[in-house]
């Protein structure tokens, strides 16, 4: 995932062509986008805005310059629209935790093939092309990433003006309980309760905890989580790991599996 001198859009005479696609979801993240009346005008303007799934049913164009997806690749047909924005792009942006992790679709991702026939009497022929969940980033490559479930506005609006204009801010690896010791909130785990943030990418300011809720890992796992040593703080604090385990794949899937593989 880029991240460090990227070179941005300025050298070009016209404003860079964005498309915003939709995969499996519930939309909430590009409603997220519009949250932001207060600089969302001032960010319209500085792109051309050639496709928007959410917002019209005009036929996305031919050629583009920026693609942000939403949503897990659930579908051969999604995988084929992914690979074919990859071909096209020349940036392409994931947001929110589903396009980023697999999200809440990635949970049904182990023995996927037989869930159909859980809910249907007769599998329909439309489920015929579905595929495990998996993320956008595991498909192709991906330029940037907004983290979230939601995303925050504020930073899907930061990694924007990074691609149009270049950036060489680096991507945060931190965990989220740094984030904590600054914001001064108590720990969840001394009082027995389980929290994800020992492990999950900083980046929110702690959003939850600070409105007294424990984290539940929607940016997904941190480059830098230590998991052998968290398991060992939950076991130190009577907090259950498989409890822990359990609560890694509400967002995280497909990270937590190739965890699962050190």
């Amino acid at each position: 995932m880029s991240g460090y001198a990227t070179p941005g859009f300025t050298d070009k005479l016209t404003a860079p062509r964005v498309v915003v696609v939709g995969l499996a979801s519930c939309f909430g993240c590009q409603l997220q986008i519009t949250n932001g009346e207060e600089h969302l005008l001032d960010v319209l303007g500085q792109i051309d805005l050639s496709y928007w799934q959410l917002a019209s049913s005009d036929p996305m164009p031919d050629e583009f310059d920026v693609a942000i997806v939403e949503g897990a690749v659930t579908t051969e047909e999604s995988e084929a629209t992914v690979r074919a924005l990859r071909e096209r792009a020349d940036v392409l942006i994931a947001i929110g935790a589903c396009a980023t992790t697999a999200g809440i679709p990635g949970m049904a991702a182990d023995h996927f093939l037989e869930r159909p026939s859980h809910v249907y009497d007769r599998v329909p022929t439309a489920c015929g092309d579905m595929i495990a969940p998996r993320s956008v980033g595991s498909v192709v490559d991906v330029d940037y990433e907004v983290r979230s479930c939601p995303v925050d506005t504020v930073d899907f609006i930061d990694v924007l003006q990074r691609v149009l204009y270049g950036s060489n801010k680096t991507v945060s690896m931190r965990t989220m309980c740094g984030d904590c010791k600054r914001n001064e909130t108590a720990c969840f785990f001394g009082k027995g309760r389980l929290c994800l943030g020992l492990v999950t990418t900083a980046g929110c300011g702690a959003k939850c905890v600070k409105l007294g809720r424990p984290c539940n890992g929607c940016r997904g796992l941190s480059p830098d989580a230590n998991l052998p040593s968290a398991r060992e703080a939950c076991e130190r604090y009577g907090v259950p790991v498989a409890d822990f385990d359990q609560a890694l794949e509400m967002f995280n899937r497909t990270d937590f599996a190739l965890a699962a593989e050190q």
